[in-house]
């Protein structure tokens, strides 16, 4: 039984990670969307902060000052400033990026409603490039290696309260 569960994890993690290389392809698009619609929504902020004579900054302190809607809108606006910012700065980097440079800059996958949507229109292929197939393998060697890990100090833990 112990070695039926050590290759299913195997196989599980194996067939994760060899789905990462079009997943992450399908995010990255997405990413590249989101950062040129964002891109516009900031670049009329900022033209409309020029034209009063304003900076940026200059502008979201005004809008700090007004009326309830403005605050509002204002916090919006240095939310949306922000986001802009960190998606154009992710998309710098995964845009070029191969599929294993992808997987260590995993943690630049984390825009909630960007991995949403990607996750609601990925098809899961059979792995036929290189990076899948080795990323199938090393996930199957990892997985089946972190349940036999694992199995190992269930069953030593087992047996010292035993003694």
């Amino acid at each position: 039984m112990g070695k039926l569960v050590k290759i299913s994890g195997g196989v599980g993690l194996g067939v994760l990670l060899s789905q990462f290389p079009e997943y992450s392809q399908q995010y990255v698009q997405r990413l590249g969307g989101a950062v040129d619609e964002l891109k516009t929504v900031v670049s009329d902020f900022d033209t409309s902060a020029q034209a009063t004579g304003s900076t940026r900054e200059t502008a979201l302190a005004s809008m700090a000052q007004g009326d309830e809607f403005l605050q509002r809108r204002g916090d919006d606006m240095g939310r949306t400033i922000d986001r802009y910012g960190y998606l154009d700065e992710s998309y710098a980097i995964l845009r070029d990026a191969g599929a294993y440079e992808r997987l260590a800059y995993v943690r630049r996958f984390g825009d909630a409603q960007i991995t949403k949507n990607a996750f609601a229109d990925f098809q899961p292929a059979i792995p036929l490039s290189i990076e899948a197939l080795v990323l199938l393998f090393g996930g199957y060697v990892f997985g089946y290696g972190a349940i036999s890990g694992t199995g190992r100090v269930v069953r030593r833990r087992k047996k010292n309260k035993h003694e």
